[in-house]
Parts: C-alpha cells; sequence; structure tokens
C-alpha cells in the first residue's frame, strides 16, 4: 500500500481501533488522525502518527487536515439525525485535497425509502455525496453493533431480567465492531475495494428473544424479552431520562443514546428492513464473522458480575 490514510474522528472507539491495526501493520508514519479534541491523541504522536485538529462543524479546519492524504476513512459522527451537514464538508475538504479514495461506515438497509429508521437519512445522503466527489468511493455498511447489545446495554437488562424493546419478531444478523473494523482496515490496505458497497453482518440472523434466550443459557441469569410497542418505548427512554434527540457528549447509563433514533431502529427491525445477513467479512478478512454467542460466551464474568453486582445494590 502507498499514500498516506486520513481518519476522521480517529480518537473514538472505531478510530482508535482502526488505527491500532494500522499501526501494527507497520502505517503509523502513514496515519494522519483527525478530532476535535486532539490532546486526546497524544499518545498517537508519540507513535509516529501525524495528528490534527479537525472539527466537522468547522469546514474550515478540515482544508488543512486532509492535506497530503491519499484515502480518507470517514467514520460517521454521533449526532443521529443531524450528520448530513457534517459528512458533506469533511467529503468536499477531501476532493478539494487531492484524495483519491473515501471509505464510509455506512449502514445496511439504507436502499429501501420505506426503511423507518432515523439513521437511514443520514447514511444514504451522505453515499450520495461521496459518490458524486468524483473520488473512488467504498460504502461499509454495517450492521447493529452486538457490542451495544450485549456489552453495553447488556449490564442493566441483566440488572432487571426484564429486557425491553418494540423490535418484535424482527430478525437481524448482529456484527461484532471488531469484524467491521477489521473489514474497514482490509478495505484500505488491500487493492480492489473501489465503487463497492459491502454489507458487513454477523453471521446469523437472530430475534432479540432469542439473543436473550442465548443470554440466559450462557450466563446462568434468567433474561425475558417483553416486546412493547413504540409509544411504550419511549415512555420507557423518556422515564431513564434519555434524550428524544441527540446531544454532544451526553451519556445516560455510559451510553450516547437518543430515543428517535433507537424507536424508529427497532421498528426498522420488527418490520423487517434489517434482515440482512451476508459473507462479506469473510470476503474481505478471510475469516468469519464472529457470533453473538462467542461475544456472550467471551464476556460471561463481567456480565454475571454485572448482574450480581444490580442484585446486591437492590434493597432488602
Amino acid at each position: 500500500m502507498s499514500g498516506k490514510i486520513v481518519i476522521t474522528g480517529a480518537s473514538g472507539q472505531y478510530g482508535r481501533a482502526a488505527t491500532d491495526r494500522l499501526i501494527e501493520k507497520g502505517l503509523a508514519d502513514q496515519l494522519i488522525l483527525i478530532s476535535r479534541s486532539p490532546d486526546r491523541l497524544a499518545d498517537r504522536t508519540a507513535q509516529g502518527c501525524d495528528v490534527r485538529y479537525g472539527d466537522y462543524d468547522k469546514p474550515e479546519t478540515l482544508a488543512a487536515a486532509v492535506q497530503g492524504a491519499e484515502k480518507m476513512l470517514l467514520i460517521s459522527g454521533t449526532r443521529v439525525g443531524a450528520r448530513v451537514v457534517q459528512h458533506k464538508a469533511a467529503i468536499d475538504a477531501a476532493a478539494a485535497a487531492g484524495v483519491r479514495h473515501i471509505l464510509y461506515t455506512s449502514f445496511i438497509g439504507i436502499d429501501d425509502p420505506n426503511n423507518p429508521a432515523e439513521v437511514r437519512h443520514d447514511h444514504i445522503e451522505t453515499e450520495q455525496a461521496m459518490r458524486a466527489s468524483g473520488m473512488a468511493w467504498t460504502a461499509l455498511r454495517d450492521a447493529h453493533y452486538a457490542d451495544a447489545m450485549i456489552l453495553m446495554a447488556g449490564p442493566n437488562v441483566l440488572a432487571t431480567g426484564q429486557w425491553f424493546s418494540n423490535a418484535g419478531e424482527g430478525r437481524e444478523a448482529m456484527v461484532w465492531r471488531d469484524d467491521c473494523v477489521d473489514c474497514a482496515v482490509a478495505a484500505m490496505t488491500t487493492p480492489g475495494h473501489e465503487n463497492k458497497v459491502y454489507n458487513i453482518t454477523g453471521p446469523e440472523l437472530q430475534t432479540f428473544g432469542e439473543v436473550a434466550a442465548l443470554i440466559t443459557q450462557i450466563t446462568g441469569c434468567p433474561v425475558e424479552h417483553i416486546p412493547v410497542d413504540d409509544a411504550q418505548q419511549y415512555a420507557i427512554f423518556d422515564s431513564m431520562g434519555i434524550p428524544r434527540r441527540p446531544v454532544d457528549d451526553q451519556y445516560v447509563s455510559g451510553i450516547p443514546w437518543n430515543s428517535d433514533d433507537m424507536v424508529t431502529f427497532g421498528r426498522a427491525i420488527r418490520e423487517g428492513y434489517l434482515e440482512l445477513r451476508t459473507d462479506d467479512v469473510q470476503t474481505l478478512t478471510g475469516r468469519p464473522a464472529r457470533s453473538v454467542r462467542q461475544m456472550i460466551e467471551e464476556n460471561r464474568a463481567m456480565l454475571v458480575e454485572a448482574a450480581r453486582g444490580a442484585a446486591a445494590a437492590q434493597p432488602a
């Protein structure tokens, strides 16, 4: 591989994981890492990366930040429902700076205009801007992260033994975030991925009820999936203090939720818009995608401890 790679949002979880893998490949001196908080990437400077300030909301900062790069990994922002302007600013800056190839962390199921998931709007418009930019492009359409359900939401679910969701009997093939990162790194460092769409999914279509049964089986802690309608799901999130619209840097129970995103997401699952399973992880990385079962098994001790800790904190 030749030419420098610029990574947006490089101080976030996905960006850090991608950077780690690229450094392991000996590419530290070819990495340009953009963050609105570059001080959070001091360790990357010490590792030999070029750390630059850039803010999606300040397009003028992006022009200088992307100079000298041949490829860009555009990692989608966190402000669901309001990311298109941010992403277009990065795409425009890359095109103006002569970047040749842009890769974007998109989402599955977005071609169908009837898909109710709010995230669809952000991703389809970003992909359209990327394709119209004149650069080569790659759409890395990730399925629902298993990490979000098992590692982030899982402890709270285990604490109560109840998993409320409006996903109904809808099926999806949740994917490990690390598998998505591995796919992105492969697409950046091997030839032949220009102007292609990859649907990066887990190996098995499952309902939330089936995942709850797996959690119960593997941890020994009973978890019941309780279907609710959209209005009930909103009420649950409201009671938790989760905002309807996205708020930058606001976390509830350690997660940057907003309920408009999650409720429409659950509806999309329920109505079958995310019922997609592919072997694109195998195609890109040479190995199969890892399963939800494996994630639960590998994190069993953490999940059981979380359930026990929450139980112990309950008043007698």
